[in-house]
């Protein structure tokens, strides 16, 4: 296991035997940011917020299975001799993609449940989602992980003009610099990244021309593009043994990125393909077609700004009022 030193306390606060850690208290307040801001569009509909909090109550463990699933299916050579060590979460070892996938099969299977259409949902909860990664990548900071190859000082202070406390948070002693370096804050650029595809999404659904379910295409394109990129920054990607010609491919994508960046280090042993980066591409590809399929077939009738129904309203009501 890496060991690292912090510059940042990652324990928040102690009371008696409970240690309450930053990174938890980010994550919360990262799933609240998204609640409210799909439950502020969800009003628009006509909406009752129960139905979004409903959803998160749901949604955040599926999320937490699935995430901690995916992590484990990829690294299952380091677990099949230890399987007890799969239920232990808090040592970490988790995976964005993994949570995506969890989330969006537990809105599916509860949307269907309370008579909504699945896209008309996730495409008024996606900007909460993203902004809940926006504000999630900083739990990385506080443990110090998600960064990326070694860097310099000066690159982060003069180059990028990033303030002292993520400068000296980037300084990272871990195996593989037992003296200490300072690495590339790839959860701050992906944070940046998330930013800026809040405002995209947030100006798109305003617009007149946007379909049911292009909400949710625009943000897997916009967060898959900045994860394709981000992602061979990082030190600590889930890798596979792939083809020559995949390696070539992925490397070609990625050139534009060598004018101010080098990848990170990935152990030729574990693995010559970043994972993230297929599917990232995958979803990119997929988030086109589902697109263009739609209009092109007349499949994309209604629009994001239409009116939200439900077929079965008796299902929507608060249990407080329930008789």
């Amino acid at each position: 296991m890496t060991m690292y030193t912090l510059a940042i306390d990652s324990t928040a606060f102690q009371i008696g035997s409970l240690t309450v850690q930053w990174y938890g208290i980010i994550l919360g307040f990262a799933a609240l940011v998204g609640l409210l801001i799909a439950i502020q569009e969800g009003k628009r509909f006509g909406m009752a917020s129960e139905f979004f909090m409903d959803l998160l109550l749901f949604g955040a463990p599926s999320a937490i299975i699935a995430a901690r699933i995916y992590y484990v299916a990829f690294k299952w050579d380091d677990y099949k001799h230890n399987f007890w060590d799969v239920f232990k979460i808090w040592e970490g070892g988790i995976a964005i993609y993994g949570a995506i996938i969890g989330a969006f099969i537990c809105g599916m299977i509860y949307s269907r449940y309370k008579g909504y259409s699945f896209l008309r949902i996730v495409d008024i909860c996606v900007p909460g989602l993203l902004a809940g990664q926006m504000i999630g990548r900083w739990g990385n900071f506080m443990n110090q992980e998600a960064f990326g190859g070694p860097t310099t000082e000066a690159f982060l202070s003069n180059t990028l003009h990033l303030p002292s406390f993520i400068v000296d948070q980037m300084f990272i002693i871990d195996s593989a610099f037992p003296e200490g370096a300072f690495r590339h804050p790839a959860f701050l650029y992906e944070s940046v990244w998330s930013l800026v595809g809040i405002v995209i999404l947030l100006v798109l659904r305003r617009r007149s021309f946007l379909r049911t379910g292009e909400l949710m295409a625009t943000y897997f394109i916009w967060y898959s593009i900045g994860r394709f990129f981000i992602e061979a920054l990082r030190t600590d990607s889930l890798a596979f043994m792939g083809p020559k010609w995949l390696v070539s491919i992925m490397d070609a994508l990625w050139s534009p990125m060598t004018l101010m960046f080098t990848q990170g280090y990935l152990d030729p042993a574990y693995g010559n393909i970043r994972i993230s980066q297929v599917v990232a591409l995958l979803l990119i590809v997929g988030a086109i077609i589902f697109v263009v399929v739609r209009r092109v077939k007349g499949f994309a009738n209604t629009r994001y700004l239409d009116p939200i129904v439900t077929s079965k309203p008796e299902r929507n009501v608060p249990l407080s009022d329930k008789k």
